[in-house]
């Protein structure tokens, strides 16, 4: 039996330290070290207050106004059980110091210390035991996604603390007990369920508003803590027993009617698969969703209420294969997370990519296509090969798993690498290990590191008592370093008829790693082709080849994608991609390709190019048609030189076009279109393009929504097409959601005629707060960049790469990576090279943030790239 004791001053304080030491030997008389009050969350303040408190709780009330401008006040009260008295206890909060309006530790007003966005409570008025912390303050905006009439928190990895404070770390799990006062129309969902709401206000005076109360949430992190408010529509739908409740702002009733029954029914799907795959029932009180209008993510896994980006939810008649299968994903993605990352979370943000990895990994192993095999597995190599590939290839790789000293860093740590090269490595460990004793090592991490934490190294522990293969000799390449090797090989003997395969692997670095892996060759023999699978556990293997008539005419490497580094592509490959009948096989050759060209071992941009012009007759397969044009435009845009590009353009137009016509299906048909709409440089082009926004009447069977118009108006202003009236005002006019109006007047200055309307835009984005809605300024900064711009933009490249640091520091953890993408992603100048060359020469590692410069070095490596090729 426990008994818990309300400390109310001075008195009650004494007397809990008298009942604790009754019951316990009495704190030592020896001084403890004095932590440092520092900027951010330190791995050793984590480490030091994980030691000393446990049981923490909150109890939260804010008051938001009408007015986005005006201030949110609120009150909390922090409780927890403290070990150890001896020393000051930090609080963190990063917001200004005038926010912090009063203390009471344990029912006795404190002197407000606040330091290094720390508030300091003193020993003296701490006791070992049960502690009760009252604050008033004003929450900091820093988090709170304010827009005229909705807000949202979104609190990932440290920004709990820019908004209440908190002791922001992912290993001291507590609950939130939250009150809202919102204005009366205005919807609101968190963590717990709905105690209640009523029309009377905290406070009993204020008119027109109503207060929202819900229950205490689960235990969870302090970066999972969320709410959403202001005005949604509501809709409730119960999948399986389930009750669920769903906000969002859309306003197209088509959207809604098609896109609506999908949500519920997916969510269902995934809920049931993880049920069924962990052993664990969903492990929480309720399961809410929220639709966010450019919400900076595809998605957030808060407890108790998702939070998704409403463009990747609501899609329309003319969603291709690929968009309702990105869907799926996302929705299987976040609900995985209900067990990995917000059941069982990381000891500190050096694992964040532990709960990604699993949840990228569920979603591609849920989808219900997986059975029948290939478009789920082409899915999973189109999506997480080229992604993985843009880091791994660059000066700027970083390994999977990171280290990581304060949590003010942490968001540095997110990208490509976690997100596309974690889920290659978890499949070959699956591959490795087995599925069925890959899952029992799953089910038993879980069940062991239920409502805790837990580290990789614990992982790996547990699923290496399930194999008998060495996984801490394998974990060393895969996790702990960067990079990926290169593959040749050599028929033996070489000439006449082979017996065997000598197959070859180096580190692209020139270090002397082996990534252990299988992956299959395939032999096209004269009677027809033999696959064959290589465990690739050496640095040589020999592969028997099986007795034939004849030699193979070519072999074909890695045909099912799952392989990792730069295989060799034969020449024979390349004359007969249209003769590959498999659409992964083709994926793969592709992507094989593109990487041979960038490392320079295979075709230059140019013949490539050639290559998959006459190609785009053949593809038929809408995955397919989505990486291959991708390719092809990044070619176009990036490594061929303008006077080529435009030589060039009418022919490719024409093929894209005719590509376009000889689809039978709508969805291949829309995306052949975006590819010709991509490269429009031609009059005659930009004129057809022209006449279908003005008529709003797509070609053949292509589907065009409200957003396909409004990207096309984008496309031809960057052209500067010239037009009777201004294209984009006509645009906005046609456009009736109010989100989606308001986005387009924030872009609307980067695509003006005007060079000096764009120079002001720019001078803008130095202003933090016009940065707010950061997917529309990265948005805008493409095509402000955009290659048809760069003669009057380039001018911006210092003064952007001088902002990153504070990008980092005020925007959300993919901003910077999607500020640099955004910036340089298109150029190919050696003028543009040499100013990012001379940033880097003048921002040593030494100096500087290294984990902003490793961005730089990845969003600048195919401008590094063009220059040699």
């Amino acid at each position: 039996m426990t008994f818990r004791f309300r400390t109310a001053g001075p008195a009650s304080g004494l007397l809990l330290v008298l009942l604790a030491a009754c019951q316990r030997p009495l704190v030592p008389t020896t001084t403890v070290p004095t932590l440092p009050v520092e900027t951010g969350v330190s791995q050793t303040l984590a480490e030091a207050r994980k030691q000393l408190l446990s049981q923490v709780a909150y109890t939260l009330n804010l008051n938001i106004p009408l007015q986005k401008a005006a201030p949110i006040t609120g009150s909390e009260v922090v409780a927890f059980h403290l070990e150890d008295n001896r020393q000051p206890l930090q609080l963190d909060f990063k917001a200004p110091a005038d926010h912090l309006h009063s203390v009471t530790v344990n029912g006795r007003q404190v002197p407000i210390d606040y330091r290094n966005e720390h508030l300091v409570l003193p020993a003296q008025a701490l006791v070992v035991g049960r502690n009760e912390v009252k604050i008033e303050f004003i929450a900091g905006d820093q988090s709170l996604n304010r827009s005229d009439d909705y807000l949202y928190t979104l609190l990932v990895p440290d920004r709990a603390r820019t908004v209440f404070p908190v002791f922001d770390q992912p290993n001291l799990k507590a609950t939130l007990t939250l009150s809202l006062q919102v204005p009366r129309q205005w919807q609101a969902v968190a963590n717990g369920l709905l105690a209640d709401s009523s029309a009377a206000t905290l406070d009993g005076r204020v008119p027109g508003f109503k207060v929202y109360r819900f229950a205490p949430s689960d235990s969870i992190s302090t970066y999972l803590f969320s709410f959403a408010a202001g005005k949604f529509t509501p809709v409730r739908h119960e999948v399986g027993g389930r009750p669920m409740h769903f906000l969002h702002r859309e306003t197209d009733s088509t959207k809604i009617r098609l896109s609506m029954p999908a949500i519920f029914r997916l969510h269902g799907e995934a809920l049931s698969f993880l049920e069924k795959y962990t052993g664990i029932p969903y492990p929480f009180q309720k399961f809410d969703f929220t639709a966010i209008p450019d919400f900076q993510y595809g998605g957030m896994e808060h407890v108790g209420n998702i939070d998704y980006k409403a463009s990747s939810l609501f899609l329309d008649e003319g969603a291709t294969k690929d968009q309702l299968l990105g869907r799926q994903n996302l929705i299987g993605h976040e609900t995985a997370h209900m067990w990995f990352g917000d059941l069982v979370t990381m000891q500190w943000f050096n694992d964040v990519w532990m709960k990604e990895v699993f949840a990228n990994f569920m979603a591609d192993k849920m989808n219900p296509e997986a059975a029948a095999g290939p478009a789920q597995l082409l899915k999973f190599v189109t999506d997480h090969y080229p992604a993985a590939y843009a880091v791994d290839r660059t000066a700027g790789a970083n390994p999977i798993r990171q280290p990581l000293a304060n949590l003010q860093d942490a968001g540095s740590l997110y990208g490509n690498i976690i997100y596309h090269k974690a889920p290659i490595m978890m499949r070959q460990l699956e591959r490795l290990m087995g599925e069925k004793p890959f899952q029992a090592g799953v089910q038993e991490y879980l069940k062991r590191y239920a409502y805790g934490n837990a580290t990789w190294p614990d992982l790996i522990t547990i699923l290496d008592a399930h194999t008998p293969a060495d996984l801490q000799a394998w974990n060393q390449v895969w996790v702990n370093q960067p990079g990926r090797p290169l593959f040749d090989y050599q028929p033996q003997p070489a000439t006449g008829q082979p017996t065997q395969l000598i197959i070859n692997q180096r580190a692209e670095d020139g270090s002397n790693r082996v990534w252990p892996q299988q992956f299959e060759v395939t032999l096209m023999y004269p009677s027809g082709p033999v696959e064959l699978t290589v465990n690739m556990d050496q640095r040589q293997v020999s592969v028997p080849l099986p007795a034939q008539s004849a030699a193979p005419k070519y072999v074909l490497f890695n045909p099912k994608g799952l392989g990792y580094g730069v295989f060799p592509v034969a020449p024979q490959v390349v004359d007969n991609l249209a003769t590959l009948a498999d659409p992964v096989a083709r994926a793969s050759t592709y992507i094989t390709l593109y990487e041979n060209m960038l490392s320079g071992r295979g075709l230059a941009p140019r013949p490539l190019l050639d290559r998959y012009l006459g190609q785009l007759a053949h593809e038929t397969n809408d995955l397919n048609i989505k990486l291959l044009t991708g390719q092809l435009s990044d070619i176009f845009w990036k490594f061929l030189p303008p006077a080529e590009r435009t030589a060039l353009a009418p022919a490719l137009e024409k093929a894209l076009w005719q590509a376009m016509l000889s689809q039978k299906l709508p969805g291949e048909q829309k995306l052949y279109f975006k590819a010709y709409q991509s490269i429009a440089l031609t009059p005659a082009t930009q004129a057809r393009l022209y006449q279908i926004w003005q008529s709003q009447k797509a070609p053949a069977q292509v589907k065009l929504t409200e957003d396909d118009y409004t990207n096309l108006a984008l496309a031809l202003a960057v052209r500067d097409y010239a037009t009777p009236q201004p294209i984009l005002p006509q645009q906005l006019a046609r456009i009736k959601n109010v989100d989606r109006r308001q986005r387009l007047e924030f872009m609307m200055p980067a695509l003006s005629p005007e060079v000096a309307v764009r120079d002001q835009f720019f001078a803008s984005l130095k202003d933090d707060k016009n940065r707010e809605k950061e997917a529309w300024v990265t948005a805008a900064l493409g095509y402000l960049h955009h290659p048809l711009r760069q003669a009057t933009s380039e001018k911006y490249l210092p003064a952007s790469l001088d902002l990153l640091a504070e990008i980092q520091a005020t925007g959300d953890i993919f901003f910077p990576a999607a500020w640099l993408q955004s910036t340089l992603g298109s150029y190919r100048s050696a003028t543009a090279a040499s100013t990012v060359d001379f940033f880097l020469k003048t921002h040593p590692a030494t100096s500087y943030n290294p984990q902003l410069r490793l961005k730089l070095l990845q969003a600048a490596d195919d401008l590094f790239r063009a220059q040699k090729l």
